[in-house]
């Protein structure tokens, strides 16, 4: 009797059948820095997939600010919403394309797993205060490759952790499907941070120029259609991932108007003095005593600078976290004091 193929084998078979000649196709992984035993039911990218799902860094992205700080509402995106719109579009920009879907939502669903408390702010004070500056690309790789499990890393594959460094838009992938998480992340930010700016009163759907509106939609449902039907005429059977020029440049003006009237507001950055004490207090705090730090990080100043490993760590910070740890260093503790008269 013939030996029935494994399920990765069938996903081997139909991914050289189906997927285009452009695709990254699993079994041409260029593999992990250290070798593994295969598995039988998964392919290396949805194995990596299943790696950061279930690691601390991406729990925690659902307590890290996107844009507005620890807003007071069930329906704001944090770091973690935005992580699964990233990965949805990436998805469906690669189906579009006939690009390997494990492999986008893999590098999707790790692309921010480096991000700082308090969005953006965070790492722009987290850049000013370490020698070597910040970047969340990097961190993010940091982390996967050495900060998860202890310090041992998740020993991911090659293409994901190279989408995930190359995940911004002056990036540049090896593969499609990390072009594909590129596109998706600006697709994303863009939207779901204008609904969360419409949501807190900052504009109305009407104040984005109509010149924009007319091109990419009214609504955050026309405008990721829009700009994924783009993709796939602009791309489509061709070694590229890029959007049609009017819709790119309307896009572009889009990201503009945010960055005027959203990012860069009071209402965006009126709490960001406030971090800035804060993440600039305890990093000066655990330079001086890097003892205090979490025992695997402690054990990473082995390996690495002082400054690298406090970044590591206040960058890991959940936003109420870091307010937590601000308040128990630098915050005095009541006394309970006994009235001795009764």
């Amino acid at each position: 009797m013939d030996k029935q193929p494994s399920l990765k084998e069938r996903t081997y078979a139909i991914e050289k059948a189906f997927l285009s000649p452009f695709a990254c196709r699993s079994e041409d992984t260029k593999g992990r820095e250290r070798e593994e035993k295969p598995c039988a039911m998964r392919t290396d990218f949805q194995r990596d997939r299943d790696r950061i799902i279930y690691c601390k860094s991406f729990l925690r992205l659902k307590n890290k600010t996107q844009v507005f700080f620890s807003p007071e509402g069930d329906h704001y995106v944090t770091r973690l919403t935005h992580t699964l719109d990233v990965a949805q579009i990436a998805r469906s920009i690669a189906r579009a394309l006939s690009l390997n879907e494990d492999l986008a939502e893999a590098i999707a669903l790790g692309h921010d797993l480096g991000h700082t408390p308090f969005g953006h702010s965070g790492e722009r004070i987290l850049n000013k205060l370490c020698p070597s500056g910040f970047r969340h690309n990097e961190q993010s790789l940091r982390v996967v490759d050495v900060l998860e499990k202890d310090g041992k890393g998740l020993n991911l594959t090659y293409e994901v952790r190279d989408g995930i460094l190359n995940h911004k838009k002056n990036g540049k992938p090896c593969t499609l499907e990390g072009k594909c998480v590129s596109v998706a992340d600006r697709i994303a930010y863009i939207n779901h941070d204008l609904d969360d700016a419409v949501r807190a009163g900052i504009l109305t759907g009407e104040d984005v120029p109509l010149k924009i509106r007319k091109i990419l939609g009214n609504t955050s449902k026309e405008r990721i259609n829009t700009a994924i039907s783009s993709v796939y005429f602009a791309s489509s059977g061709k070694n590229k991932v890029e959007m049609e020029v009017e819709v790119e440049e309307a896009s572009e003006n889009l990201r503009a108007f945010m960055f005027e009237r959203v990012y860069l507001s009071d209402s965006a950055r009126g709490e960001e003095s406030k971090a800035e004490k804060m993440l600039s207090a305890m990093y000066g705090h655990f330079m001086k005593n890097p003892g205090e730090l979490p025992q695997t990080y402690v054990a990473l100043l082995e390996k690495w600078p002082a400054e690298q490993v406090v970044c590591d760590y206040l960058s890991s910070m959940t936003d109420r976290y870091a307010v937590y740890m601000f308040n128990k260093i630098f915050v005095p503790k009541g006394w309970t004091f006994i009235d001795e008269n009764n």
